[in-house]
């Protein structure tokens, strides 16, 4: 799905209403009742009752779709609180026509205008468990300043930027407030909130912003405008990684299938103290699909890899002493032999950093011919030299490091390649003519062909050991299955459902105690999730 700049974005809702009769009131309408569903389904998750929800509204738009969610709430018995950042007479249009419909049930609103009307709301706000942001939208310009930029630094200092337990969800309206949409960094206070759902497509500021953490997880949600207009009026380069992206892959089985209609995947991976990257890896890639995994690995250590999972397959590689990889394996033609009738290698996880290993990973990456996922250390050979990628003979690479490893091969620091993460993998994507999977909480897929994917599925439970070579192993077994012909999409689909499994691993835990491997343990499962989110929508 396109992105959509806060110009794009009215100009879709005015064509949808100008095109297919859906007037901006329902609009409205239906967006505050899809809020009022993500409050309570995020809630659920949570594990919390929501014993009092404070709805902070602005005089916008925005606040007008924080009028109808309280309606909605409320009418579950929910206890809502309603405070209005600007005076009732200040209200216009669709806002001030839901404003009325709240208080003409007999709400009341707390009117929210000075430092004084602000000190007397804070201490009941402070008290919701649930406070719903609906006081800026995506037309925000500029900074948060005054009382809003009081209000909106109190509930940050409250929720510790949305770490502390209490309140249990803050729940951002469009966008949280003081966030602009365009992408340019914030010069303002901004709202953190745990869960944002926004309307009909993502906007830039969402996926790219150096700000975008205060996102919390990015919900989209259908209020009417079809997808046809997105993309009509979308003319951005970014797109956001959602199922109807994969729509057209063929993800069903024939009932004839066979293992070598799947492909075979080789992973060169694993040293001495380091056999857990190439299980992994390899674990992921039958988890993902591929009908045969083999891994190639120092003799020394092999045995601990074979015996991981009966399904694995293995080739030795002649070792160094510190039982890495050692270059005689490139001689003789003793790798092509291990390579022959491979759909993809991928090189990296758990190799070390051993000299000779390090030359021998260089020499790999320039000769092979089958398509390439290089990760870890596999990236670590190329470190300050990556423009030797350039020289390689395999039309189709794909490079996937966290912003340590791509400071590493720029030769930059980590933040300066987090100041501008699109930017500096579509550089890097046009200069080595290589996919460039940018690793993060927004993880960016940029192609060669200047293509941007943002992925924001995933949760914090990726922050452990072994994530990435999980991403390695699903890389390699959906690239073994579709092959190349659109391997952008492939490999957008790879980082998708690698976040989708971590989601639905830690559905009834904690995120913190999440293992990768449990994340390739959840991958078929967020498969058949996808499969059938695309058949319920045809």
């Amino acid at each position: 799905m396109k992105t959509l700049t806060a110009a794009e974005m009215r100009e879709v809702d005015r064509l949808t209403s100008e095109r297919y009769a859906i007037p901006g009131l329902q609009l409205m309408e239906t967006a505050g009742r899809r809020v009022a569903d993500a409050c309570y389904h995020a809630i659920e998750r949570a594990t919390a009752e929501p014993r009092k929800i404070a709805v902070l509204c602005g005089k916008g738009n925005n606040g007008g779709d924080g009028f109808v969610a309280a309606r909605h709430l409320q009418s579950s018995g929910t206890k809502v609180a309603l405070y209005l950042f600007s005076e009732p007479r200040d209200l216009q249009g669709d806002a001030a026509t839901n404003f009325h419909r709240w208080t003409a049930i007999g709400n009341h609103v707390i009117s929210i205008t000075d430092e004084t009307a602000w000190q007397t709301a804070w201490p009941e706000i402070s008290k919701a468990n649930v406070i719903v942001d609906a006081i800026f939208g995506t037309g925000f310009r500029g900074a948060a300043t005054g009382i809003i930029a009081n209000a909106i630094s109190a509930i940050n200092r409250e929720s510790k930027n949305a770490t502390a337990t209490w309140p249990a969800l803050i729940l951002a309206v469009d966008t949280p407030s003081g966030l602009p949409s365009d992408g340019q960094p914030a010069v303002g206070p901004v709202l953190c909130a745990h869960k944002t759902i926004t309307f009909t497509a993502p906007k830039p500021g969402q996926l790219i912003s150096r700000d975008s953490a205060a996102v919390g997880a990015l919900e989209v949600a259908d209020i009417g405008s079809p997808a046809g207009l997105v993309e009509e009026i979308g003319h951005g380069p970014l797109r956001w990684v959602e199922p109807q992206e994969f729509a057209q892959l063929p993800l069903v089985r024939t009932i004839d299938s066979h293992k070598g209609l799947y492909g075979h995947a080789l992973i060169v991976a694993g040293s001495l103290g380091k056999t857990g990257a190439a299980v992994m890896a390899a674990y992921a890639a039958l988890r993902a699909g591929a009908g045969l995994v083999t891994v190639a690995t120092p003799d020394l250590v092999l045995p601990i890899v074979a015996s991981a999972h009966p399904e694995i397959m293995t080739e030795p590689l002649a070792a160094t002493p510190d039982g890495t990889a050692a270059m005689q394996n490139l001689a003789r033609g003793r790798f092509e032999s291990i390579a022959e009738n491979k759909d993809v290698l991928a090189l990296g996880p758990g190799l070390g950093l051993n000299t000779e290993t390090q030359d021998f990973i260089r020499n790999l990456v320039l000769q092979t011919e089958l398509p390439l996922i290089l990760d870890a250390d596999g990236l670590n050979a190329f470190a300050g030299n990556a423009d030797l990628l350039q020289n390689r003979r395999t039309k189709f690479l794909a490079i996937t490091p966290h912003p340590g490893e791509m400071g590493r091969l720029l030769l930059r620091s980590t933040n300066d390649v987090q100041q501008d993460r699109v930017k500096t993998a579509q550089d890097a994507a046009r200069r080595w003519n290589a996919h460039v999977i940018l690793k993060g909480s927004h993880t960016i897929i940029a192609a060669p062909d200047g293509q941007i994917f943002v992925n924001t599925s995933g949760n914090p439970g990726l922050a452990k050991g072994g994530s990435g070579d999980i991403l390695t192993g699903v890389l390699a077994a959906l690239t073994a299955q579709f092959k190349t012909a659109d391997w952008t999409r492939i490999l957008a689909l790879g980082v998708y459902l690698h976040g989708k499994a971590a989601e639905f691993a830690t559905k009834n835990t904690d995120e913190s105690g999440l293992l990768a491997s449990e994340v390739a343990s959840a991958f078929p499962h967020a498969r058949h999730k996808l499969l059938q989110e695309l058949q319920s929508r045809e």
